[in-house]
């Protein structure tokens, strides 16, 4: 192998492993009964604060519709979110945070901060701001794939 294969494999190595390490972490310590793709959709809906489609979700979090239709299945019988027919196409849904919802994210929300600044501070905050345009960088190429 070249020494650019070696590199690009021990990249997505470290990124791969990492991402399953915070994961986990950060599973361990959500709100009882709530996943980590839970969190992440109402995270998504109360930052953007108005109705999406599960399709521009599924977009979103780049999963397949089924998975994103499973998740809001999920979010809607906790009441987590409220989902409506388009009323001028009725093939199509929209969603939106609930009242619920908005408090079980920043529930999540408070739960998972002490762990993200942990290991923000055990990195050092400059080689984090340091590091995060370079993975911004790269999850930029990686969606030009999609």
């Amino acid at each position: 192998m070249k020494p650019v294969d070696d590199l690009a494999v021990a990249l997505f190595a470290e990124l791969f492993m990492a991402e399953q390490l915070a994961r986990a972490r950060l599973t361990k310590v959500l709100p009882k009964g709530m996943e980590l793709s839970h969190f992440s959709v109402l995270n998504h809906l109360a930052r953007m604060q108005e109705e999406r489609t599960p399709a521009q979700l599924a977009k979103a979090f780049h999963v397949t519709r089924g998975a994103m239709t499973n998740t809001l299945s999920k979010l809607e019988w906790a009441g987590h979110v409220h989902i409506r027919p388009d009323w001028d196409d009725a093939r199509r849904k929209f969603v939106a945070i609930s009242p619920a919802g908005r408090a079980a994210r920043n529930a999540a929300l408070q739960s998972i901060a002490p762990v993200i600044a942990d290991l923000v501070e055990s990195l050092g905050m400059e080689r984090v701001r340091a590091v995060l345009p370079v993975l911004r960088e790269l999850r930029s190429e990686l969606e030009k794939d999609d």
